[in-house]
């Protein structure tokens, strides 16, 4: 049944491998992946170690629902110490790896030490195993996954995997999965790396039971119908996130220039009408009816030929908009790259774009960068920029690092340059016009981010009496909303609710595209209290959902603290508040974020959290969800 996967601690120095089974206890407080990683961290790791070094804890997790007919429910989450922000690191991927883990009778993979040479894990019918991983080491992405199906004599097998960007320990390097399933922004790649575990392969047979199969298929169907029924459902089917760009970047909301700009004229190379031409037809996730994908062969130049899967609105800004270039193929070569070494793209487009205005202010030159010219709009030094950063070689290496360690190795004042929330880069919007976003960004537990807690519906416009639907459940809330996205008020509620929403999600293990990320009208917290039922068995109500979700979040809050987090780090860098946008539509054109008003939105927050002026949950809030007496090391 979906209650009986295990825990697996595996120690790799020794290479002693223990399981352990979750409790129903447990399941209700955490309910599983990203929701269970948090207690399972918290009490495993130990205050201020070397995020690179064998006493950090890397855990690779299934969700609760992961599968099970339950819609998408393919999500993989890792976490431990970020060597990039040296705070609470996570990534989640899709793709089909953690449902074979589950086959396999696995949950979590708790993983410490270190192994003496390179290794993988072999995962299958309730045995791990360590395997040698020297014919693998060094090997891209897709060719490090094809070995190990080779070695191992079954096609059928799926891989978690890092790439050369991993075992060189770039700072944002992701676990990947498939051609191009990133987990990404915080470097859990690299602390994959540090403890010479390449991947993890997995493969089962082992059944999982449905609690009531017929009502959970048709109950399952009508989930699904509701998911592609919708409009941003069927547009990313037919052209998947690049639909994105289009609408944010008309109205003035993207990354440029290293938000020196906050739209990029002249577009239509980076397009995603210019993107479909070479689009070869969309894939999926397992169990996904969304089909959001896109496939491609690069049709010319030094990778002409190649096969690789994408790109995503990611890759626009970052090999496009952020770095001022408008090549379509260069896009797709850029995500060949990104996909090939195991790279976040997010960071490589922030960390390069940084590096291009500290040229064009003439804070670096020629002799800083190796030779390469950078400049805004030049791809084939992206490009190559890109390529350093995965094989850590000349100035890439120091991008490698991250932006707080890169501008500190060159100096100069670089660092009034960055942009981004607690070490990491900003990402593929600009805030400076949406306050929800730029209180999602600046207090998101892993940094700048917009999948922790982004009330993206903010953009839509919707009446109040729709917003206060979705967000008076299930616990009822009688403040302000409103319509205008550009607005303060109301919008600490937002970013709370949202944040509680994506933690459920995670915990599921299904896709936040499931949910009220982008579709307004896709489930939440009273489908998911079915769907539990009707797979599991467990009876968890909407509101016990939502306070599960809670206990995870504040645990994530107080790993952050532990890990010397204060209020400071919830904060925005100058440039959001002293620039105001000079573009884009005339709604957005001219906006920055008020200090003041930003101030009182971050008090609002912390007061919907339970937590002091300082960001701290109180000893009401502790025992309220019942983590006063943590680490209590009840796992």
């Amino acid at each position: 049944m979906a209650l009986n996967r295990k825990v697996a601690f595996i120690d790799l120095t020794s290479g002693k491998i223990e399981t352990s089974p979750i409790s129903i206890e447990m399941r209700k407080k955490y309910i599983g992946s990203r929701g269970l990683d948090a207690y399972l961290l918290y009490n495993h790791l130990k205050p201020g170690v070397d995020a690179l070094g064998p006493d950090n804890v890397a855990i690779i997790s299934a969700g609760l629902l992961v599968g099970t007919p339950a819609s998408a429910s393919c999500r993989v989450h890792v976490c431990a110490k970020s060597p990039l922000t040296n705070f609470y690191g996570s990534c989640n991927g899709g793709g089909f790896f953690t449902p074979e883990m589950r086959w396999a009778g696995f949950d979590h993979l708790v993983i410490t030490g270190k192994a003496p040479k390179p290794v993988y894990l072999w995962v299958h019918n309730g045995e791990i195993e360590i395997k040698d991983a020297a014919n693998v080491w060094g090997k891209y992405v897709m060719d490090s996954q094809q070995a190990i199906r080779d070695e191992l004599g079954d096609r059928d097998i799926k891989v978690l995997t890092i790439g050369p960007g991993g075992e060189k320990m770039v700072r944002f390097a992701n676990v990947m999965t498939g051609p191009k399933n990133s987990g990404g922004r915080t470097g859990m790649g690299a602390v994959l790396g540090s403890k010479n575990l390449k991947a993890v392969a997995a493969r089962g047979t082992m059944d999982i039971t449905l609690a009531h199969p017929r009502e959970a298929l048709d109950y399952n169907r009508e989930f699904m119908t509701q998911i592609t029924s919708s409009k941003v459902s069927q547009t990313q089917g037919r052209l998947g996130t690049p639909f994105i760009f289009g609408a944010t970047n008309t109205q003035g909301l993207v990354n440029t220039h290293n938000t020196l700009l906050n739209q990029l004229v002249n577009s239509d190379a980076v397009e995603a009408e210019a993107i479909d031409e070479y689009i070869q037809g969309m894939a999926a996730c397992f169990g996904c009816g969304v089909h959001c994908r896109g496939k491609f062969v690069i049709p010319e130049g030094p990778m002409a030929g190649t096969y690789d899967e994408g790109p995503e609105y990611t890759h626009q800004v970052s090999f496009g908009s952020i770095t001022g270039c408008r090549d379509t193929v260069g896009i797709l070569e850029g995500t060949h790259l990104t996909n090939r070494y195991g790279i976040d793209v997010l960071e490589v487009g922030n960390i390069i774009a940084w590096a291009i205005e500290l040229y064009e202010d003439g804070i670096i030159n020629k002799e800083d960068t190796g030779g390469l010219e950078l400049t805004w709009g030049n791809i084939d030094a992206v490009l190559e920029l890109t390529r350093q950063i995965g094989e850590r070689e000349g100035f890439g290496d120091i991008l490698a690092e991250g932006g707080h360690r890169a501008a500190a190795k060159i100096g100069r004042n670089s660092i009034d340059h960055w942009v981004g929330v607690k070490g990491m880069g900003q990402m593929n919007s600009d805030e400076r016009g949406t306050p929800a976003l730029a209180l999602n960004v600046a207090t998101a537990s892993r940094g700048n981010d917009h999948l922790r807690s982004r009330p993206a519906i903010d953009l839509y416009h919707l009446p109040e009496p729709v917003l206060r639907k979705i967000y008076s459940q299930p616990v009822p809330y009688d403040g302000p909303l409103t319509s205008d996205f550009r607005d303060y008020e109301g919008k600490p509620w937002q970013v709370f609710w949202q944040e509680n929403c994506y933690m459920a999600v995670d915990s599921l293990g299904i896709c936040k595209y499931h949910t009220t990320f982008l579709g307004a009208t896709h489930p939440n917290f009273e489908e998911w209290s079915k769907l539990i039922h009707l797979i599991t068995g467990l009876d968890m109500s909407p509101l016990d959902i939502w306070t599960a979700a809670e206990r995870a979040n504040n645990l994530e809050r107080m790993f952050n603290l532990r890990e010397g987090l204060t209020r400071k780090d919830d904060w925005l860098v100058d440039r959001y508040f002293d620039l105001p946008n000079p573009l884009g539509m005339p709604s957005i054109r001219g906006l920055s974020i008020d200090r003041e008003k930003f101030t009182k939105m971050i008090d609002e927050f912390y007061q919907h959290h339970g937590w002091d002026e300082n960001g701290v949950p109180t000893e009401e809030t502790l025992k309220r969800l019942g983590l006063d007496k943590e680490p209590s090391h009840m796992l």
